[in-house]
């Protein structure tokens, strides 16, 4: 059934493209150049150009290319116009003369974002096909928070999951995937650990100019661990027009203790731009031994080397620690238990571009080096809430480990530029990958007394992948077809397809604007962590046969343009299938010993819809709300049976079936200032056996947050940001207590 629908849905909309496509050109004539440039005279990329005649028949249509150059290769009329448009502009035309034309479009009440990571070209997000989210640096900015986890919680269909307070372990669930479903890229630079686990309790939204996050299975572009989504980190680069450099430097301060402090320098000289940065953030949290500490360090440098070849050379260090109290909602803290981390990212790429070809060499290392030590035995305990004791006491056990994992990587990308080929009208592009992993990790047991190393386990993969990718894009349609073939060191040879397609359906008539429909279908794929394949231990045995996780995933949505541009809406329909998922097996219930198999498998269905609206130039609001229907189809028995919140036909653990959240910003000159409230509906939890009867489910919960923005004269902007502004008391894991309401106070200083 689900190929058949893959197979309808793919040759229905390449039917539309064709139908929507223009007529042939009546005869030979000269070429027709130019540019289609923004109000601040910037490259519009990928805007629509066509060839209108006197009748107001299109001619000949084309887009612009990444500098927002067009071409009409002949043209057979003497009284042609040219009209360019694209979603986030008005539409503008000019006469053909007899030299280069150039146009000049107005912006429209609500922008059309440019991502890369759905096609690895620069794209406007409506036209991709793919279901993207994008958080800009002005949204970064306005909601002022110090960690990209936060920023996440706003996106469709995304579950974000702390142990507690910031510092605590963080995991990011799309689409009810599991935790480590999601590839995180920075610049292109994968940051995953092997196997998809990624910690995003220290990762700040610093020094970050935008963040995309594409929804669904894309393996057929990414390769291993883009199981459910993509996120991809924009790293901030120098700006300006002039050689004299800028700086800046932030300090805020509020509840908690909390400090938020750094700076940076920025520029462009001969050709080069260069952004260096520095970020440090900490604070008490609310109970004893949660405090987080935090610096990040950036660098973004790069420029050209010839006329045809550029360089850029990319930097990001996090480095911190964190208390791990536990689970205080049920007792005292734990006091001696910590945990230190450095994640250092690196990368230099070259990119060579010619007129119809562009190819990129990129070389990269991400690296993560962590420590936790829970040294001393803290005194048992009953643990107690809601009115209830629990039915055994809470033990400590000391624990201590050091890992160090690296991942070195090579990747090639070629780019072909086609035009029209073959007498197939439209724009078709060719890409070529290559990518080649090399995982290395050490993965130490540490005496807790100690710290002296009693166990060492060095493990290694060697991986490569090579894919390709074509698009054809023609008038306001465009079809994208991908297959990549992986080869992993783990569980060998695999193969990932995927299709989007997206077209307007309906053009703008009057206040009624655009309509726009898209597909997406693809499958996912991802190795067992180094854990899961290589742990010797016997409470989690690793598992050296292990077969690789997948998934497949089919997204239709539609997007509908109102009220002159000034509203837009959008709906998104999906449908996943998790399998082969790994968990431990119990192979010992006396002595709890257990082994990773492939043993789970799962469903997601769901709903995403999303509003944003500009009423006014001053005003903005934005909404969106997700229903996600998840299910477990299979899973691990367990003797003596297995756990009522793992049993088939449960929602997916941890994971709400509804969430939503709104926001407004109002501007009005020098102040601005925003509201946005995120809802998250019951969840199933566990107390895993504490109490009796158990505790299964979370309620659901509101949480606000409200900042103020204020520019003095020249060069210094005031803030203040509340997080919690209701005083919400909830838990997202059962057992974590949460912030209270805090208050920041800050300004930033330009020089």
């Amino acid at each position: 059934m689900t190929r058949q629908l893959f197979l309808a849905l793919a040759v229905s909309l390449a039917s539309l493209v064709l139908s929507l496509g223009p007529s042939p050109a009546f005869a030979q004539s000269a070429a027709v150049t130019g540019t289609v440039v923004d109000p601040q005279g910037a490259a519009v990329v990928r805007a629509i150009v066509r060839a209108i005649d006197a009748s107001g028949k299109d001619v000949a249509i084309t887009l612009t290319d990444a500098n927002g150059r067009f071409t009409f290769a002949s043209l057979a009329c003497g009284n042609c116009k040219v009209e360019a448009s694209r979603t986030g502009f008005t539409p503008a035309s000019v006469a053909i003369g007899s030299g280069e034309i150039k146009i000049a479009l107005g912006l429209a009440p609500l922008r059309d974002e440019i991502v890369v990571s759905p096609t690895l070209e620069p794209t406007p997000a409506s036209q991709t096909g793919a279901s993207v989210t994008v958080i800009t640096a002005a949204d970064i900015e306005r909601r002022g928070t110090p960690l990209v986890a936060d920023l996440l919680r706003t996106t469709p269909s995304a579950t974000v999951v702390r142990t507690g307070m910031p510092g605590g372990v963080t995991s990011l669930f799309i689409r009810a995937g599991e935790s480590d479903y999601v590839k995180v890229l920075l610049d292109g630079i994968p940051l995953n650990e092997p196997g998809g686990t990624f910690y995003f309790d220290r990762l700040s939204s610093d020094h970050l100019e935008q963040i995309e996050i594409v929804r669904g299975a894309h393996s057929a572009l990414f390769g291993s661990d883009a199981m459910s989504g993509v996120i991809q980190l924009v790293s901030r680069r120098g700006a300006g027009t002039t050689s004299r450099p800028a700086a800046t430097f932030d300090l805020a301060g509020g509840t908690y203790a909390t400090v938020d402090t750094g700076g940076s320098i920025s520029g462009r000289r001969s050709g080069w731009d260069y952004f260096g940065a520095i970020a440090h953030f900490s604070t008490d949290n609310r109970v004893e031994n949660s405090d987080f500490d935090n610096t990040t360090f950036s660098a973004n440098l790069g420029g050209a080397l010839g006329a045809h070849l550029q360089l850029r050379v990319i930097g990001r260090v996090e480095t911190g620690e964190a208390g791990s109290p536990g689970t205080t909602a049920f007792g005292p803290p734990d006091l001696d238990a910590r945990s230190d981390r450095r994640d250092s990212t690196f990368g230099v790429r070259l990119d060579h571009t010619l007129t119809a070809f562009s190819q990129r060499m990129m070389f990269s290392i991400a690296t993560s080096d962590q420590r936790f030590a829970n040294q001393i035995a803290d005194p048992p305990y009953v643990p107690e809430f809601g009115g209830r004791a629990g039915d055994f006491l809470n033990f400590d056990f000391p624990f201590a480990s050091h890992n160090n994992v690296q991942r070195p990587r090579l990747s090639y990308q070629g780019d072909w530029h086609l035009g029209a080929i073959g007498g197939i009208r439209g724009i078709h592009l060719l890409t070529v990958i290559a990518d080649a992993d090399f995982e290395r990790a050490e993965l130490e047991s540490l005496d807790p007394a100690t710290l002296a190393r009693t166990q060492l386990i060095e493990a290694s993969r060697n991986n490569g992948g090579v894919a390709g990718q074509y698009e054809w894009s023609v008038g306001r349609a465009a079809i994208t077809g991908g297959l990549r073939f992986d080869h992993n060191a783990n569980f060998g040879s695999e193969i990932s397809p995927r299709v989007l397609a997206t077209a307007v359906v309906a053009g703008s008539t009057g206040r009624i604007g655009d309509t726009r429909v898209r597909f997406s279908a693809g499958k996912g794929v991802k190795e067992p962590t180094l854990l899961e394949s290589f742990s010797p231990s016997p409470f989690f045995e690793g598992n050296p046969d292990l077969l690789p996780e997948r998934s497949r995933s089919i997204d239709i949505g539609v997007e509908q343009h109102l009220a002159d541009d000034r509203v837009r809406v959008d709906a998104v329909y999906f449908d996943t299938r998790n399998r082969n998922q790994i968990a431990t097996v119990t192979t010992d219930p006396a002595n709890f010993f257990a082994r990773y198999a492939n043993v789970g498998n799962t469903r997601a269905r769901g709903l995403e819809l999303t509003a944003d609206a500009a009423p006014t130039s001053k005003l903005r609001l934005r909404g969106g709300y997700s229903f996600v229907a998840s299910e477990i189809l299979e899973s691990d028995p367990i003797p003596g049976g297995t756990p009522p919140q793992f049993t088939p036909g449960r929602w997916a653990f941890r994971r709400p079936r509804h969430m939503g959240n709104v926001e407004g910003m109002w501007t009005n000159g020098r102040f601005s200032a925003s509201l946005l409230g995120t809802f998250i509906g019951r969840r199933t939890d566990s107390d895993f056996g504490t109490f009796t009867p158990p505790i299964l489910e979370l309620p659901a919960y509101a949480i606000w947050r409200a900042g103020v923005r204020y520019a003095l004269p020249r060069y210094v902007d005031l803030t203040l940001d509340i997080d919690n502004l209701t005083n919400t008391d909830y838990m997202e894991p059962l057992g974590y207590l949460t912030l209270e309401r805090t208050v920041r106070v800050g300004a930033r200083v330009r020089f």
